[in-house]
């Protein structure tokens, strides 16, 4: 049976930069939903929208079939789902759960024993797109769980995502996540370099994206993110203090795995630099202005 606005009700847990996006475009899908958030004013827009406002992530769960959430910290996603006011508190047999926060395999698959336990389904899927792709419904979902749990929330991951694909079982979503932080982290690295050496060699910076853009160098970040700090924007799509969380995560699960990541420790290290800066709060490409900072040099962009 297919997860449908006709069927089911829909709880929501989360309602920053991406998960207020998401959560929108699942009730423009046609789905009821009963959410919580830290801050109500965040929700204020979807409360006014039709959403249920509940206390907790346990009331959330009570007046729902399907729970998704998207928080910050793998502490909040314990805290959210396993504590006395968490969402497994409030399940009943059959509910089905869905952790949509970039997060460890591990605590995955240990909320889905946990869940196993109770009669209630457990999926991790995190997100990957940005403010961007939350916007527009055009996100990629790395789903992690049941394959016939996963088929019948199709008509929700359609809503969010324009892919989305399973990867395996619990936590598998989540190592899926770790692959596309690598990925994402040295094409940061390399955005920001190649802006930094035109600024320098006298290109006029929006010129040179019009060439590069459309060629091999091609890259989501350099055709989402270059326009951004060309024009002197570090608002977040995508927090730089969650993105260290995230290499963290998979500087751990690669030592547990024995690999050794140069490029992925790396990062890591210039990211700590730019939280170390002052600049945590804003988007990865901020990345930019630590480089520069590096080569003696201020970032001297358009203004927005």
């Amino acid at each position: 049976m297919l997860i449908t606005p006709e069927t089911s009700k829909i709880g929501w847990v989360g309602t920053g930069v991406m998960g207020h996006s998401m959560c929108r475009n699942l009730m423009e899908a046609g789905f009821q939903v009963s959410l919580y958030s830290r801050t109500q004013k965040k929700a204020a827009d979807l409360i006014a929208a039709g959403a249920n406002w509940c206390e907790s992530p346990k009331a959330v769960a009570q007046a729902s079939d399907v729970i998704f959430s998207i928080v910050g910290m793998p502490s909040d996603v314990r805290e959210v789902f396993l504590s006395d006011r968490g969402v497994l508190a409030g399940c009943h047999p059959g509910n089905i759960v869905v952790d949509m926060t970039t997060s460890e395999p591990q605590l995955a698959i240990e909320l889905a024993d946990a869940a196993r336990r109770l009669g209630v389904h457990s999926v991790d899927a995190p997100v990957s797109g940005g403010d961007v792709g939350a916007r527009t419904g055009t996100l990629s979902i790395m789903i992690g769980g049941d394959a016939e749990v996963v088929t019948a929330l199709e008509p929700c991951w359609k809503a969010m995502g324009k892919t989305y694909v399973r990867q395996g079982e619990a936590g598998s979503g989540q190592h899926a996540k770790i692959v596309n932080q690598i990925l994402v982290a040295a094409g940061m690295i390399g955005v920001c370099e190649s802006l930094l050496y035109a600024q320098q060699s006298g290109l006029d910076l929006e010129t040179v994206l019009q060439s590069v853009s459309s060629g091999a160098a091609g890259s989501w970040a350099l055709s989402n993110l270059a326009p951004r700090i060309v024009s002197g924007n570090f608002d977040p799509g995508f927090f730089v203090e969650h993105f260290v969380k995230d290499l963290g995560i998979a500087m751990r699960e690669s030592k547990r795995m024995s690999l050794k990541l140069p490029g992925l420790e790396l990062a890591c290290e210039l990211y700590e630099r730019v939280v170390s800066r002052g600049d945590g709060r804003l988007g990865t490409h901020a990345l930019q202005m630590t480089l520069s900072e590096m080569s003696d040099l201020n970032w001297t962009p358009k203004q927005r």
